[in-house]
């Protein structure tokens, strides 16, 4: 199938487009905030303007969009469930009504198993048959993929590694409304709230102050950086116990806490494994900020040579 495709993220505070070739490669990425305070609509039509810039540079008429969306997705494109950080995004037919407004195929997908598309059909899971997805920052999301097709799910939850349990249980509250999941305690505010709490600092610092702190030799900063990634590693574990993939894919702003946090995932992980998935591999995601457009781009691009 010949034509580039639109791919679009859809985050809480920034929306992204850009075309993606046949072969996942992401042309110049556009940028825009998310005007979420301001509801569902004025985030639709933002995506929509954006979308409309890039095909305007286009040489040729896109065939598709492809889209991933902060949020739960069902089968028709509906948004399910979402936080807070999207405002009355759930209930969004957002697959009808970009399909409406671009006058294009529209294929919807939570961000993060369009980040799991791309990575496994360009990026570090390229390889492996299996393998699990994980991308950590604002919140933990995760997708599994199984002999290179990702798996959604009845509900649109699969791959859900942060509303596991956590080894942890201090009745922190999760994003989600419930208490002591993985997010509670490894996601980047909850890391940055925990330096605050010990530090005896007013308002949380960035997730970068804190990254540099630990690299400073602020052992506070060591600590809590530490243990959160003993909580994220564990929830790997418990969730590659069950899955048995053939590697771990880890992206996300929180890896902006650099290799120290990556390694102690990675030494966590091996040591609540069972044998054998203890010598999982955990990877960083190589397409980086790109993974969704190119993961959400190529599901569309599926779907629409599927139905050709």
């Amino acid at each position: 199938m010949d034509g580039a495709t639109i791919g679009l993220d859809i985050g809480g505070t920034k929306i992204a487009a850009a075309l993606v070739g046949a072969d996942g490669t992401v042309g110049p990425v556009r940028r825009a905030p998310t005007p979420a305070t301001r509801g569902p609509d004025a985030v639709v039509a933002a995506a929509v303007d954006l979308a409309d810039r890039v095909r305007r540079e286009a040489a040729e008429a896109p065939v598709a969009c492809g889209v991933g969306t902060a949020g739960a997705v069902d089968a028709t494109g509906r948004i399910t469930h979402a936080t807070d950080t999207l405002p009355g995004w759930p209930g969004t037919e957002l697959r009808a009504v970009l399909a409406a407004a671009l006058d294009l195929p529209v294929v919807v997908a939570n961000d993060v198993q369009a980040m799991a598309a791309g990575e496994a059909w360009h990026g570090a899971a390229a390889e492996a048959r299996d393998a699990l997805v994980v991308a950590a920052g604002t919140g933990i999301g995760g997708a599994i993929v199984i002999g290179g097709e990702v798996i959604v799910g009845r509900h649109g939850f699969a791959g859900s590694v942060g509303h596991l349990p956590a080894t942890r249980r201090l009745g922190r509250r999760c994003g989600c409304g419930a208490t002591d999941h993985v997010e509670a305690y490894a996601a980047g505010p909850a890391i940055a709230a925990e330096y605050a709490a010990r530090t005896g600092r007013a308002a949380a610092p960035p997730l970068e102050a804190v990254a540099a702190a630990a690299a400073a030799g602020d052992q506070v900063a060591v600590q809590v950086i530490d243990a959160a990634a003993r909580v994220l590693g564990d929830g790997l574990a418990a969730a590659a116990n069950l899955l048995d993939p053939e590697v771990v894919v880890l992206g996300g702003g929180v890896l902006g806490l650099g290799e120290p946090f990556v390694t102690a995932v990675g030494a966590a992980l091996r040591a609540a494994a069972l044998p054998g998935v203890d010598g999982l591999p955990v990877r960083t995601a190589r397409l980086g900020a790109a993974a969704v457009l190119a993961g959400a781009a190529l599901l569309a691009r599926r779907a629409v040579a599927g139905a050709g």
